[in-house]
């Protein structure tokens, strides 16, 4: 294929992409009013009497929330469409094995939604809390700025727990391997870290509690890379011996 061709080849899949993301999107906006309700009344939201500052408050906080739902929905196919735009690329082997890959994205992004807003959430609004506390200062928040504070907690995280997919699928595809990935270990864990500090709210906490899981994920990562690298290896070796023995018969 010429790039014109890749091009166009991308922008389509974009495009079915999108028209599936606001297909999520209306979907989500009937979904919107019991998961208010759920968050609303989960433990974290216990004390504090959520005002409406502007008139379009209520409004973008559903909106809010379809977009979650929608991504939620969305990410599999996101993933499929990946892997069809790289596929013809691809060995019938690899490109059998990458496809196993796709329905672990929903798995992972919904490991990390859990685990962002059921620990890293509720540690960093406990002390972003107290610390307002201390101050003496008046407590008056709104619906807005505390579904703002989550989101922007909650759904970097839940897309950061895509990464050991991500690179298991691009060392099956021979474009990393773990042998580069630990050379540039220092590199990535910078990189990470200011991940972190972009994504979450401006405190030390927050910033934290982000950073840990992301090097975790990043060795993790690491680890599934050796494991299919491995394979890999054998597999090669493999074909090797059975050409030389052929080639000695």
């Amino acid at each position: 294929m010429t790039v014109v061709e890749h091009l166009t080849e991308l922008r389509r899949r974009i495009v079915y992409v999108l028209v599936v993301f606001v297909i999520g999107l209306v979907g989500g906006l009937f979904c919107a009013k019991p998961v208010y309700e759920y968050l609303i009344h989960a433990d974290m939201a216990q004390g504090f009497v959520l005002h409406a500052f502007a008139f379009w408050d209520g409004i973008g906080m559903y909106m809010k929330i379809a977009m979650a739902v929608s991504l939620t929905v969305s990410v599999p196919f996101i993933v499929y469409q990946l892997w069809a735009f790289v596929s013809p690329a691809l060995r019938p082997a690899e490109r059998s094995a990458a496809l196993r890959y796709v329905p672990y994205a929903l798995v992972l992004f919904v490991a990390g939604l859990l685990f962002a807003y059921y620990i890293v959430f509720p540690m960093a609004l406990s002390f972003t809390v107290s610390v307002t506390r201390d101050l003496g200062l008046e407590e008056t928040y709104g619906i807005a700025q505390y579904f703002n504070f989550m989101f922007s907690l909650v759904l970097p995280m839940a897309l950061l727990f895509e990464l050991p997919l991500i690179v298991m699928f691009l060392t099956k595809i021979r474009l990393l391997n773990p042998l580069r990935l630990r050379k540039v270990r220092r590199y990535a864990y910078f990189a990470l870290v200011f991940i972190a500090v972009v994504i979450t709210p401006p405190d030390f906490i927050s910033d934290f509690l982000v950073t840990v899981p992301l090097l975790v994920l990043y060795e993790f990562s690491v680890f599934l890379s050796a494991v299919v690298y491995r394979k890999q290896l054998a597999a090669d070796a493999a074909l090797e011996a059975r050409y030389a023995a052929g080639d000695h018969a």
